[in-house]
């Protein structure tokens, strides 16, 4: 059996409650032999779902998928009895848009108040004081404090009883490769016996950032390699490959060559500023590099 090369693929895991992210991440470099591995967005403890981790070398770009927006369907439970028109009167005045959060206590970054966007924020059900609701939200959104602040704004106050992760990017409970810890640590020592199939029906190629970025691809092996060394992008590449069209500053660029990739740039001018650009001007930079 071949072996397979791991450090270009992902794999999404349906995290249970009560293991951290970390602790689902060494899980799964123990059952694949791994050194390295890296999840997208952590979840606590006791919520569970979508959990992308990228294995070995591949975790060097869980900073790009990690921006992507995450969706989630939870229980806050109120303090007091209040009405389902009084609760969706109080989120589309106050909890929709443009937000302002304070990071909870028991958090690991800094204290301090970050704009966060909730794009959708619906009450499916009631039963009582309990309301089942989904969240479509920005990256670092915290659920948790988000339920916390309508309570507040309700004069009640809520707490989150429970929540799942049901979107995370381009990754979603309803894919085919969405695996729970059972069935990957099943498929993964059936690996180790010699068979591969049910693996690799988990396994999603590193590829699939194209979903999220933009493709170049680049036949020509000179400019390939300079790319691999970490050259910068010059404007005299464009005389040997066909641009994606509609370039813009600051943007990020997946480089594709036989339709694997091998690198990622940021694009330093403007397309317009690109066509004034002289040959030897650089207009992209390398910011992560895959051979």
């Amino acid at each position: 059996m071949k072996k397979i090369d791991f450090s270009r693929f992902l794999i999404v895991i349906d995290k249970p409650s009560g293991p951290t992210s970390f602790q689902i991440v060494d899980f799964v470099k123990k059952h694949l032999g791994l050194n390295k591995a890296s999840h997208v967005g952590t979840l606590d403890p006791k919520v569970t779902g979508v959990l992308p981790i990228l294995l070995g070398r591949a975790a060097k770009l869980s900073r790009y998928f990690s921006k992507s927006d995450k969706e989630y369907i939870g229980i806050m439970r109120f303090h007091e009895n209040i009405s389902r028109e009084e609760t969706e009167k109080a989120i589309k005045n106050k909890f929709l848009g443009k937000i302002l959060q304070l990071p909870p206590v028991k958090s690991n970054v800094r204290r301090e108040i970050r704009e966060r966007e909730i794009k959708e924020f619906e009450i499916l059900e009631q039963e009582e004081i309990d309301f089942l609701f989904r969240v479509k939200c920005q990256a670092g959104t915290y659920i948790r404090k988000l339920v916390h602040d309508l309570g507040m704004e309700l004069g009640i106050g809520a707490h989150m009883a429970e929540l799942r992760r049901t979107k995370a990017g381009i990754f979603s409970e309803n894919d085919k490769e969405f695996a729970n810890m059972y069935d990957f640590a099943k498929a993964a020592d059936e690996y180790k016996r010699g068979n591969s199939e049910k693996l690799k029906n988990i396994l999603i190629p590193i590829e699939i950032i194209e979903k999220i970025m933009k493709r170049q691809d680049i036949e020509d092996k000179e400019i390939v390699n300079k790319i691999l060394h970490g050259s910068p992008f010059f404007k005299n590449y464009l005389k040997k490959i066909k641009k994606t069209t509609g370039w813009e500053r600051g943007e990020n660029i997946a480089l594709f060559k036989e339709n694997s990739l091998f690198g990622i740039i940021r694009i330093e001018k403007s397309e317009e500023e690109i066509e004034k650009a002289e040959d030897d001007e650089l207009i992209a930079i390398p910011l992560t590099i895959f051979n």
